[in-house]
């Protein structure tokens, strides 16, 4: 009897993020005026691209019971390089060199947590500050206007701008293709196993003949390989790649959404649908404040209330 009464509570817990959305969804369809239209569907998926790529990573990272809080200032020097190089050397080429530099950070921070057992927080929280400054340096501490760079600058704009089909943005591509690449890998493969693995412990994992020094690079590098792309996305959405601003605070939105999402703190389990929900109540927020005119300050207090619920719920789900 007692079993059945707790029935309710349990189903309330594990799609706790899923009723959050949709109840931001209803508040909506009442209170805020053309939500519903097609404008507002393409906003969302053009501001939320970013925060999906980076979540993606994250997920990944804190599957392994790790962190990075270094993903905002890798976005920041990947749109840099890009903005940086792509006059001399074509789009493609630049940004396969700001993809390649953004990865060997990413797996220098594995390697750093996984063979010298450092804390992760520690090492991005370094590499937060040092990235960010690497940006600043390579755009001389002036932001890079791409209406000024030329007709590459505006091959770069439109994949901030361009519509499918004339009315689906094409961020909905990076999307889509992150989405189903880390999905896979969680699910349906060796790799996604012993990601979760090292999450449940990293030792026992090591003696079960797990490379976790190896898995931990791979994670760190996908991390730093979806943010680069993020932050390629974001500033070809406003056409200028600044260093000092791109990708501010975008690990704060990408932890939310996994941690709303329901992957655990403490790792051993990926929640890549999860993910998707937490990404899109954080957009939804945002959204809500913007079409009512609310200022944004509000917006992060609702954020932030609603990351302590989830660590609750998850606290309450591990017991």
């Amino acid at each position: 009897m007692t079993e059945a009464k707790g029935r309710p509570l349990l189903y309330l817990q594990k799609y706790s993020a899923a009723v959050m959305l949709l109840f931001f969804i209803l508040v909506n369809a009442l209170l805020t005026p053309n939500f519903f239209k097609a404008g507002t569907l393409n906003n969302v998926i053009t501001q939320i691209c970013p925060t999906i790529l980076c979540s993606m990573g994250m997920t990944l990272v804190i599957s392994t019971g790790g962190i990075d809080i270094s993903v905002g200032s890798v976005m920041a020097m990947s749109g840099v390089i890009t903005a940086r190089l792509m006059t001399g050397i074509g789009l493609i080429p630049a940004l396969a060199v700001a993809v390649t530099v953004s990865i060997l950070i990413g797996c220098f921070t594995g390697f750093m947590v996984g063979k010298l057992r450092l804390q992760a927080m520690v090492v991005t929280l370094g590499l937060m500050l040092g990235v960010r400054g690497v940006a600043q340096v390579v755009c001389g501490g002036r932001d890079i206007y791409f209406n000024k760079l030329g007709n590459v600058g505006v091959q770069l704009s439109q994949w901030g701008s361009y519509k499918i089909a004339g009315f689906i943005p094409v961020q909905i591509v990076p999307i889509a293709l992150a989405v189903f690449f880390v999905w896979i890998m969680i699910e349906k493969t060796v790799l996604g196993r012993q990601i979760q693995a090292v999450g449940d412990s990293l030792k026992s994992s090591t003696l079960a003949g797990i490379h976790s020094v190896r898995i931990l690079m791979i994670v760190y590098g996908l991390s730093a390989f979806f943010a680069a792309f993020a932050g390629v996305f974001q500033a070809a959405k406003v056409s200028v790649a600044a260093g000092s601003s791109l990708g501010q605070l975008a690990e704060l939105d990408a932890i939310a959404a996994v941690v709303i999402g329901g992957t655990p703190m403490i790792g051993g389990k990926a929640h890549v649908v999860g993910t998707i929900v937490g990404a899109l109540i954080m957009q939804v927020i945002t959204l809500t404040c913007v079409m009512n005119n609310i200022p944004d300050q509000y917006a992060q207090v609702f954020k932030a209330a609603i990351i302590v619920a989830a660590v609750f719920i998850q606290r309450e789900q591990t017991k």
